[in-house]
Formats: C-alpha cells, sequence, structure tokens
C-alpha cells in the first residue's frame, strides 16, 4: 500500500482505473474515457491503448494504475493472472490507498473470489465481484454488471460502473455477483449446445441450416427459452394439470427426436440429460433439499431414483443392520454423492447387476430409470447389445428380458 497517501472515504470524483486492455477492458476504458472519465490504465502490451479512443497510454505497473484511482478495473484472462497483478509485486496493492475499490471483471471461481477479496481486505482495500456480459458491446457501455460484496463498497464504486455499463445489478454480498455470471454462463453454454444439437437434427434429415434459422428467427423471436423463467421470477406458477399435458408433450417430442437421431446416428447428450428434468422445468419445481439426517436422506434418494412412493417399500419401524446399511449409507451417501448423476449411476449399477445375473433387480433398475423418463426404448435396447457383448450371451438375456418386460408396461417410453 502507497505509504502516507490519503485515505479514500467518500471521494466527490472519483478516479477509474483499468488494468487488462483486451476486449473487455479496453471496451471498459473507452467507455469510460467517453463519458469524460478518462482512466489510468495497464497491460502487459505497451502499445494496448494505442489504438483505444481516448484512451492514455499504459503506465509502468498496476500499482501505478492504483496510485492514480480510486477504484481499479481488473479484466485479466484467470485467477491466476488477477492474483499477480493485484497482490503480486508492482500489484495494484502497492499502490492502493485505504478505502479504494478494486472490481474483478474477470470470469474466475468462487474460492478465488474469497481469496482475492480477503488480500484486498487486509490492506484495507475493498473488493467487488464483478462478472460482465456483452463483451462484444464493451466499449459502447454496453456491458451489463452483476456486483457481488459489501453494500457500502458497492457504493463507493457505482458511479465508475455506471459509467462504462448499460447496466449494473447489484446481486448481494461477497461471490454473488460471480454466481450470478456462473448461472448466465451455464444457461448460454446450455443454449448453444442445444442449437447445436437442433442443427445436427436438421442436418441428419437433409434440411438446410439457413431454414432452421429462418423457421427459429420466425417462431422465438430469440426470447422464447426465457418464456418460463420470467413466468417463475414473477412467482407464478404453471397449473399441474398444464404441467402434466405440456411435460407428456416434451417427452413425446424429446423420445422422437432421440429415436431419430439414433436411427442416422447422431448423438445428444443434452437432450438425453434434459428429457428427465422437463417436468421439474416446466413446474419450476427444485429437488427437494436432502435431509441432513442419514436415514431420512437415504428414502429421499430412494423416491428420487426408483420413483415417488418407493420410501414406502421399506417398513416403517425396521431397522436391522442390512437394512440400515443400505437406506442410511448405500442410498443416503453414495447415491446423493456430487459429480454423477442419477443416470449416469443407474448406467453403473445396470452394468454392475447384469454381472449378478439378478433380473429382478434389473427390472427394479430399469423401472425406475423408465419413471424418470432417462433412456428410451431403443436406447435400453442398445443397451442389451453392449451388455451381451461384454457379459456374455446368459446375462444379456436377462438384461433383455427386463428391458422387454419394462417397456411393455410403459406407455411413451
Amino acid at each position: 500500500m502507497a505509504e502516507g497517501a490519503n485515505r479514500v472515504d467518500e471521494p466527490l470524483d472519483l478516479r477509474a482505473g483499468v488494468v487488462g486492455l483486451g476486449m473487455i477492458g479496453g471496451g471498459v476504458a473507452v467507455s469510460l474515457a467517453r463519458k469524460g472519465r478518462t482512466p489510468v490504465v495497464y497491460d502487459i502490451r505497451s502499445e494496448a491503448a494505442d489504438a483505444l479512443e481516448g484512451v492514455p497510454a499504459v503506465v509502468e505497473s498496476p500499482a501505478d494504475v492504483a496510485r492514480g484511482a480510486d477504484v481499479v478495473l481488473v479484466a485479466v484472462v484467470n485467477g491466476e493472472q488477477a492474483r499477480s497483478v493485484i497482490g503480486g509485486d508492482g500489484g495494484i496493492l502497492e499502490g492502493a490507498r485505504p478505502g479504494a475499490v478494486v472490481a474483478l471483471l474477470s470470469t474466475v471461481d468462487i474460492e478465488t473470489v474469497r481469496e482475492l477479496s480477503a488480500t484486498c481486505a487486509d490492506q484495507e482495500v475493498g473488493f467487488l465481484d464483478a462478472g460482465v456480459t456483452g463483451g462484444t458491446q464493451a466499449a459502447q457501455n454496453g456491458l451489463t454488471v452483476m456486483v457481488g460484496g459489501p453494500e457500502d463498497v458497492y457504493r463507493r464504486a457505482r458511479p465508475i460502473l455506471e459509467d462504462f455499463a448499460g447496466a449494473v445489478v447489484y446481486c448481494g454480498e461477497l461471490g454473488a455477483g460471480m454466481t450470478t455470471k456462473l448461472a448466465r454462463n451455464a444457461l448460454t453454454y446450455s443454449m448453444w449446445a442445444a442449437v447445436r444439437e437442433a442443427a445436427s437434427i436438421a442436418e441428419a434429415g437433409g434440411v438446410a441450416l439457413d431454414k432452421l434459422l429462418e423457421v427459429l428467427e420466425h417462431s422465438d423471436g430469440g426470447t422464447h427459452p426465457l418464456t418460463l423463467l420470467r413466468v417463475h421470477t414473477a412467482g407464478l406458477e404453471l397449473p399441474a394439470d398444464q404441467v402434466d399435458t405440456y411435460d407428456a408433450l416434451a417427452q413425446k417430442d424429446l423420445a422422437a427426436a432421440q429415436r431419430f437421431a439414433g436411427s442416422v446416428g447422431v448423438e445428444l447428450p443434452i437432450v438425453n440429460v434434459v428429457r428427465p428434468r422437463m417436468r421439474a422445468v416446466y413446474s419450476g419445481e427444485r429437488p427437494e433439499p436432502l435431509s441432513e439426517d442419514a436415514w431420512e436422506r437415504g428414502l429421499q434418494m430412494m423416491d428420487r431414483i426408483y420413483g415417488p412412493g418407493y420410501r414406502d417399500m421399506v417398513p416403517a419401524g425396521l431397522h436391522n443392520p442390512s437394512v440400515d446399511e443400505t437406506v442410511a449409507h448405500l442410498f443416503a451417501d453414495i447415491w446423493s454423492r456430487p459429480h454423477l448423476t442419477v443416470r449416469d449411476r443407474r448406467l453403473l449399477v445396470i452394468g454392475a447387476t447384469v454381472m449378478l445375473g439378478r433380473q429382478d433387480l434389473l427390472e427394479t433398475q430399469i423401472r425406475g430409470a423408465a419413471a424418470a423418463g432417462e433412456f428410451t426404448a431403443d436406447q435400453l435396447r442398445e443397451m442389451v447389445l453392449q451388455m451381451q457383448t461384454y457379459g456374455g450371451p446368459g446375462n444379456g438375456t436377462n438384461l433383455m428380458f427386463a428391458v422387454e418386460k419394462i417397456i411393455a408396461e410403459t406407455e411413451n417410453l
């Protein structure tokens, strides 16, 4: 921290600094200059500011930016670079005055946000996680900024954020801005990937992509994917009968897409994951939080895996070592773990169960998969061939009988 520097409390004329002059940082600097708030800037490329309208030449170090700024906007590539320019040699904290604010525009993980905030706090410097979206509009005051951090720190930095952004949304305490950005990214990338799968279906059927695009532009207007989010955000719910109707249509439509894709050798990994979730998409429901109590958590997982009401098959009050191990460990501790979906774990369990030769257990797993809409009939039959090849004809036959039994008793599989 700069020795003997005056403390920054509530400056009437905030000075801005920008570290990193790539697409985001360069655009931010141009937008600030256009507003009359010419920033102090730094980039490892000495010529980085030469083509940026109204932006002065870069200074020698991030510390020099901090010496001339009250709010320093950091727009680097990743967490490692952020650590370096904030707390490294010649970093922002070497030049920052007490009460200055560092706003991180880069997308990093939440652990890095907390680490950098603590590093700044040690030097009496405020920190905001301020992820941005709309990068191509950065130089036209077009970014949306999602801010997390103490509200008083946000208020100090807000005039500068508003000068370069089109919209500034205060999302909450530390990490809330980055969490919002991560959620937004998940939606964006999933939509892009879904569009790619839609294009694969069209191409496989001999449809020119410009025709698909024409239909989407006329029928959806680019806003349809957000329709349900708007409904749920307003605190509204679709009536249960509409959820049933829409989910049935979604199951029919997505199953048809899966069957066609399978027939032409096109993989639809997103559709495979999305189809079992469509009821929750329409209803807006979120998975019930799992209980802290191991027994109750195990019963909850049994319902998720095999369908609502399966927990009732465990007799009330029945406790013996075998049942306790099954409910309070297998379902409570193993099936509930993160990183693999229920569908992923079910595939592994089906493979192991095939080798045991237990058709009854196979029927239980496949019936649960059917209830959750995890597989189409064609996918289940393809599973039989795969298992028969690796597990032998006898085990494959057991799986085939189980699969065909469940297909016969399940509508719209």
